[in-house]
Order: structure tokens, then sequence, then C-alpha cells
């Protein structure tokens, strides 16, 4: 997600407040009250906010600030690997997301694409790609997982099923060094694995401050996917671990993009 300078001030005013009012961020701000409500709609859309009379406040529960935190993190780095991703995709085909905050980078970057086709487990795509040059948004059908807004369970994985797009984009929440694709939510590595079983071009879209975090479930191994997309050189057992397969390994360095 790309924030506007004013929405970043507004965001970091709740965070630091807790709640906002739009005459009071309209006064601030020198602009209209229409413009501020406006932003704070943005977030609303976006999850980093709830509306109230007159104003918003910062979502409340643990699990949704875990999230938007998540969001707020190695957005450079992020924003590279994403720009890097809908490099490779075609105008006119069709492409799956998943959960997590990169691939919705990935939507961001796919904002001025003509025709597109695009299946998503993730509720936080729609309102980023709703109103864009599109051929059709599909959100899968089931359980909302309420902490990040991910479509979950055997509802879903039966309607991606029946499906078959061009190119599956996921991200993963760890990544191990001997070239393990990880995630906490068993959930949400059965849809992965769905999005990527329906898809003719699997691609990996993660930071690699996934190497990190250590989680329980195996999606994949890096050697199933087509392109892994990273913003910096990983770990030399999983450089290895790719070097003699079909795997193709792309850096997108923050500092050199535009």
């Amino acid at each position: 997600m790309i924030l506007t300078a004013r929405q970043d001030m507004i965001l970091k005013s709740l965070r630091r407040t807790g709640a906002v009012s739009v005459d009071d961020l309209a006064e601030q701000m020198t602009v209209t009250t229409q413009t501020i409500r406006r932003d704070l709609s943005f977030l609303c859309d976006a999850g980093l906010a709830t509306r109230t009379h007159g104003g918003a406040k910062l979502m409340q529960t643990g699990t949704a600030i875990a999230y938007e935190n998540r969001r707020l993190q190695h957005t450079a780095e992020k924003q590279a690997i994403a720009k890097a991703a809908a490099a490779l995709i075609p105008n006119h085909t069709s492409v799956a997301l998943n959960i997590g905050t990169t691939t919705e980078q990935v939507a961001e970057h796919l904002r001025l694409h003509k025709g597109l086709t695009v299946v998503t487990n993730n509720t936080n795509i729609v309102p980023i790609l709703r109103t864009t040059d599109l051929t059709s948004l599909v959100l899968i059908g089931g359980e909302i997982r309420l902490s990040d807004g991910a479509v979950v369970g055997g509802d879903a994985i039966d309607t991606i099923a029946k499906y078959k797009v061009d190119t599956a984009i996921i991200g993963a929440s760890s990544l191990d060094p001997d070239g393990a694709i990880l995630d906490f939510d068993q959930r949400e590595v059965m849809v992965a694995r769905a999005l990527l079983n329906a898809a003719r071009q699997k691609i990996l879209v993660a930071d690699v401050s996934k190497f990190d975090a250590a989680a329980p479930h195996k999606i994949c191994e890096s050697v199933d996917l087509d392109v892994i997309i990273l913003n910096a050189a990983p770990p030399a057992p999983f450089l290895a671990g790719i070097e003699n397969s079909q795997t193709k390994l792309i850096i997108a360095d923050a500092l050199t993009n535009d």
C-alpha cells in the first residue's frame, strides 16, 4: 500500500493519539474536510483505521495492529520487489494473489495494467484494484480471518480448484535457508498451495527479513517455484539449493529502483 504524505501524517497521528477528528485534521493541514474524509476512507478501507462520528480511530485488536505494523515495515524493499513482480505480468493475462503485505504492494503496482483477471483470497486487494482497468476481479469465498482479511478454509480451496491462471504470486511468513517456503497458519498454507497448483507460472515475493522468522508449516520448496523475487541476496544454502534448478532468482534492490 502506498500512502500520500498527508495520509502518512494522519496515520502517525492515529498511532500517537489513538483517534483523530476530521475538523482538527482539516485545520492542521489546511485542506477541506472533504479531503480529510477521503483520506480517512482510504485508511479505513485499507484496514488501518475504523470510522467514528466525526473522525476515525486506530484499530484496537492486537492482531489487526500486528498486520498494520507489518504493512509499515520494509516498505521500500517491498515496493522494489512488487515493481519487479509486476514487470513480469503481461497485460490481458490472469493473476492469483494471496494474503500478505508484499502481495498487496504487487496489487498496487498492477493498477496500470490493462485487462487483467485477478483471483485472490486477500480482501485488502479489493479496494486497491476495484477501480482499475480489469477484465475481472474474483474474491475467493469462504471464512475471513479477521486478523488480516485473508479468506481461508475448505470453501476457498474448493473454489480455487475451479480456476487455471497464468501466474500465481504468493508471499510467505518465513523462508528457511534449506529452501523451505513457510507460513504460520496451516489454513493459509493450504490456500497458497491451491493457488500455486492453479497457476502456470509460480512466483514468490518476499523480503530477506523472512529468513529471520521461523514458521512451522511448509507451503512448498524453493525449487517448486519458477521465480523468486527478494530484495537482497539470500543465505548461501538457499542460493545453492536453486543453483541447478529451473528457478530464477531476481534481486530487486530498493536503492536502485525509482
